[in-house]
């Protein structure tokens, strides 16, 4: 009997399985899109440009602090940009974190103080943590970043997207993204070519967009497919 039920069982998992692989290969040929090849020049820069002043990047830039939550609330950060250090919280760790000398970072579990090798592996997993949420935040203000290369994308529409690539930096260098702007320069999505999604050309939108107490303008959620990324109370200022 319990054989029996074993085989059931694996027959069950076998079935799902292949469901799951029909479902990924229906998903693939339907949204898979090949990076589109941009063209780089003042042009891209200026399109750039554009997008950074209606987003406030001067207002930006003397922001000191940005706090908000990710992943339903359970990621949790307070970011001094001016001196490079992130309040990471999340379960019952703390991590202090030094953007610049990472070893320096404190960790902490319930109020106590963690030491050895889980310190070092807690201070990787805040530095993923911030590297991934933060983009959410921050994304279109990096277009000028260290490694970055821009380009102008011209599409079906007639409309002009830009292409950002990141050569170096963050946690997964060489990803792609497309940015859909409006016609005042806002971002409304961008599409992604990035290691961690094995389809390329996925469409994130950036929307409700809120002017921040330093005056610069950050996003507060993005829908990506059936699936809503909440920023939580999103804060800047200085």
């Amino acid at each position: 009997m319990i054989r029996k039920l074993f085989k059931i069982l694996g027959k069950g998992i076998l079935f799902l399985a292949a469901l799951l692989l029909v479902g990924f290969g229906v998903l693939y040929m339907i949204y898979d899109e090949a990076l589109p090849q941009g063209v780089p020049g003042e042009k891209a820069d200026a399109l750039a440009l554009k997008m950074l002043k209606a987003i406030n990047n001067d207002a930006y830039t003397q922001t000191q602090y940005l706090e908000w939550t990710f992943a339903k609330g359970s990621h949790r950060y307070k970011w001094d940009k001016a001196n490079g250090e992130v309040d990471v919280e999340w379960d019952n760790y703390r991590v202090l974190l030094h953007l610049n000398a990472p070893l320096k970072s404190k960790v902490f579990e319930k109020e106590t103080e963690v030491l050895g090798e889980d310190r070092k592996k807690r201070i990787d997993q805040a530095i993923d943590f911030f590297n991934n949420d933060s983009f959410w935040l921050v994304a279109p203000f990096k277009v000028f970043d260290a490694g970055t290369e821009r380009s102008v994308v011209s599409l079906e529409d007639g409309s002009q997207a830009l292409l950002i690539t990141y050569s170096t930096g963050g946690s997964t260098p060489g990803d792609s993204y497309l940015w859909h702007i409006g016609p005042n320069g806002l971002p409304e999505s961008f599409q992604m070519w990035v290691s961690i999604i094995p389809i390329g050309g996925l469409k994130a939108t950036w929307d409700d967009w809120q002017i921040m107490e330093s005056g610069a303008f950050l996003p507060t959620s993005h829908k990506l497919g059936p699936i809503t990324l909440d920023m939580g109370e999103v804060r800047g200022y200085d």
